[in-house]
């Protein structure tokens, strides 16, 4: 029955932490920045990633050849 003495344990155990938690001094400690750091990280790679990849793309569009009356006369000449 080793289930039994380690559920028995945990629960002798969990009274000492509750009286040792003092919640005015609960931090996120050395995990949680390194995960807040991880994540930064990973957002300014994004970011630089995505600057690049939108100056490499052109917005010019051609004219249309449609909304353009000198267009429009050109390729229908009248005879």
């Amino acid at each position: 029955m080793p289930d039994m003495s380690a559920h028995l344990a945990l629960t002798q155990l969990v009274p000492f932490a509750a009286e040792e938690l003092d919640k005015n001094k609960v931090t996120p400690g050395v995990l949680g920045f390194v995960v807040f750091a991880v994540m930064a990280l990973a957002v300014w790679m994004l970011m630089k990633s995505m600057n690049r990849h939108m100056g490499r793309v052109s917005f010019e569009e051609a004219p249309d050849p449609a909304a353009t009356p000198a267009a429009a006369s050109a390729e229908n000449p009248k005879k």
